[in-house]
């Protein structure tokens, strides 16, 4: 059993979607110390000068927050804000007539947690794409929180009966070869990953937008863009040997 592990973003990009879709189970990992000004609360879609930032405004506290504790700021009128962002940004897109009442719907309610809100958007979208990996939250696991950022792996993957774990490339930096892992049986591979151009309303292509900009301009084929850009997993020695020759 293959399990990925992320922590919930608001409206996540396509490589997001592309770890999930390679996985047998996705796990949200809603249970560690949120991060202000990260993905965790904002992402881009298309606007008229190329890459536009939607961020969610989040209530400040006195002490360090778990990504489930985070309450969203309701003083500003930030739903009003993203919805017609999008509505206006992409009215006449391909996709906007499948996708309209999802998102003014979603921008109705009354949201009060940024997990809540980040976990509708990713349920939805990876319905919208026709993805049908299962999501697990961490903090309903009730597995163990040990120091290491690699050792609460290991315990989410064994709680899961995972035999291997697919990585994110970024968590090369604390997790390299995989030692905690390969201890306890489960194997490791990192995501390979990079985004291939498609219709856009705009001169040039602008990347690394969320999977919402995606789906708006390619409606039903969106899912094969993903897959178009992904490579097949790569081996621990075989990714640090990539990371060199970039470097």
């Amino acid at each position: 059993m293959r399990v990925a592990i992320m922590q919930p973003t608001y409206l996540p990009w396509s490589g997001y979607f592309d770890l999930m879709d390679q996985a047998d189970c996705f796990v949200l990992l809603d249970d560690v110390q949120f991060s202000r000004q990260s993905w965790q609360q904002r992402n881009r879609i298309l606007g008229p000068q190329g890459g536009h930032w939607l961020t969610v405004p989040v209530r400040r506290a006195g002490t360090p927050q778990r990504i489930l504790e985070v309450e969203i700021e309701t003083t500003t009128p930030w739903r009003r804000k993203h919805r017609d962002a999008i509505l206006q940004g992409y009215a006449g897109a391909p996709g906007m007539e499948v996708l309209r009442d999802f998102i003014e719907q979603s921008y109705a309610r009354d949201w009060r947690y940024l997990v809540d809100l980040n976990l509708h958007f990713i349920r939805a979208l990876r319905d919208h794409l026709g993805i049908t990996t299962p999501l697990r939250r961490a903090s309903e696991l009730e597995v163990e929180h040990p120091a290491g950022r690699s050792d609460r792996l290991v315990e989410l993957c064994r709680a899961l009966g995972a035999d291997q774990y697919l990585s994110p490339a970024g968590a090369w930096e604390y997790l390299g070869t995989g030692e905690a892992l390969r201890e306890a049986g489960i194997g490791l591979l990192y995501h390979d990953y990079t985004p291939v151009p498609y219709r856009q309303r705009a001169e040039g292509f602008v990347s690394f937008l969320s999977v919402l900009d995606l789906l708006l301009n390619e409606g039903p084929s969106s899912l094969e863009v993903i897959r178009r850009g992904r490579g097949e997993p790569l081996a621990p020695e075989v990714f640090a040997a990539a990371r060199e020759m970039t470097a």
